[in-house]
């Protein structure tokens, strides 16, 4: 097909939109002037099919059928999901992170399909706790503790923070909560400075890790991103929270909230305190403390400074300091099925290949839900099954 096709203009306003492209970001991405791209959108021309294939699945992301459907699709905007969030944070949101957000709305759906609409979770730690964000973080952080069923010695025990990564993921998998991964940085559209988002849900809440930060970081965003389900909202962990100086009323509480919760339940206060009387501050004592704790340089600072034992000042600058020395995850190693197993996580692939050698799925179906090609299928299996060998 070399000539224009007929496609829903609205539609393709709204596919760009979504992502927060502008017109001029797309035309440069397809080498099409920006007149061109604002008048497919008012009607006024329309795409030749291999130039709508080029829009659907290599800048908006989205099945080419859509763009022939007679109405926009309906889907939750993003101001819903984040409700506590002030505006110009939203807006901040780049077009990868925003096609993250609509990939962890997919695996909720697919959720919802593998387990027949209910939680498989024997305890389900969003139903059997409540809190008001008034709640002070040392009670919350000692409430999800004894839920979770793992004491600080337990945690002082774990190898290191891969393991402690791995342990933390699959408790909050046995009490309800779904953990996924991805990389929030790709080919320069992503933004490093998200750590992770949730997606809250009754039945299918979901977290949603960023792979690229170190492991001790990732782990800060399980508790900040529970805190914020457990508050029956969606919320975004960010390295720089500034913005939450401008917020007021609860969605200021929650915000607070989330960060302390995650310090308080990972570093006790009392216990640090009782560890660090007397001791100087440097670098040596908090990369001691952080691998004490199994945590992140940056969470131990954070308790440092409630503590009022360091300055903002201080603390902002060894962030700073930290960050830019900080090259990232490649833990994966280039591993496509390595990749794939951490990304998704063993639960859900399981229950994806379930499904499929009970025949109530497809091989094309199973390669859907994996978001993978049907040819690589039977190899995600094999990793699968690597990981039941090893255990």
């Amino acid at each position: 097909m070399s000539g224009p096709i007929s496609v829903n203009p609205q539609v393709l306003y709204w596919a760009r939109t979504s992502l927060g492209l502008s017109q001029e970001e797309v035309a440069q991405s397809i080498n099409k002037k920006v007149r061109e791209i604002d008048a497919w959108e008012r009607g006024e021309a329309s795409p030749t099919y291999i130039q709508l294939e080029k829009l659907a699945y290599k800048i908006y992301k989205r099945p080419i059928a859509l763009f022939f459907f007679p109405e926009v699709p309906e889907e939750e905007i993003i101001e819903q999901e984040f409700r506590t969030l002030p505006e110009e944070e939203l807006l901040r949101l780049s077009p990868w992170i925003r096609y993250l957000l609509r990939k962890a709305r997919v695996l909720q759906l697919n959720l919802a399909e593998l387990y027949g609409g209910v939680n498989p979770a024997k305890r389900r730690i969003l139903q059997d706790l409540d809190f008001a964000p008034s709640v002070a973080a040392a009670d919350m952080a000692e409430q999800v503790r004894t839920y979770l069923g793992i004491d600080l010695a337990q945690q002082q025990e774990w190898k290191n923070t891969e393991d402690a990564l791995k342990h933390w993921r699959e408790v909050l998998e046995e009490c309800g909560i779904f953990v996924f991964k991805d990389t929030f940085k790709k080919k320069g559209t992503g933004d490093s400075s998200f750590a992770g988002f949730c997606l809250y849900d009754p039945d299918f809440p979901i977290i949603y890790v960023n792979n690229n930060n170190a492991k001790s970081r990732q782990i800060f965003t399980l508790f900040h991103e529970l805190a914020h389900l457990l508050m029956h909202t969606g919320g975004i962990d960010t390295r720089q929270d500034n913005y939450i100086a401008r917020m007021t009323g609860d969605n200021r509480r929650i915000e607070v909230l989330c960060n302390l919760l995650a310090a308080e339940f990972l570093v006790p206060s009392r216990d640090f305190e009782e560890r660090s009387a007397g001791v100087s501050i440097d670098d040596r004592a908090i990369e001691n403390w952080a691998s004490l704790y199994c945590v992140s340089r940056e969470t131990i600072l954070r308790r440092l400074l409630d503590q009022g034992r360091v300055s903002r000042q201080y603390y902002e600058q060894k962030v700073q300091q930290w960050s830019k020395k900080q090259t990232g995850i490649r833990g994966t190693g280039g591993d496509y099925y390595r990749t794939k197993g951490t990304y998704l996580g063993e639960r859900y692939i399981e229950m994806v290949f379930s499904h499929y050698h009970q025949r109530r799925i497809s091989v094309e179906q199973a390669a859907d839900y994996l978001d993978a090609r049907a040819k690589n299928v039977p190899r995600i299996g094999e990793w699968l099954f690597n990981q039941g060998t090893r255990t």
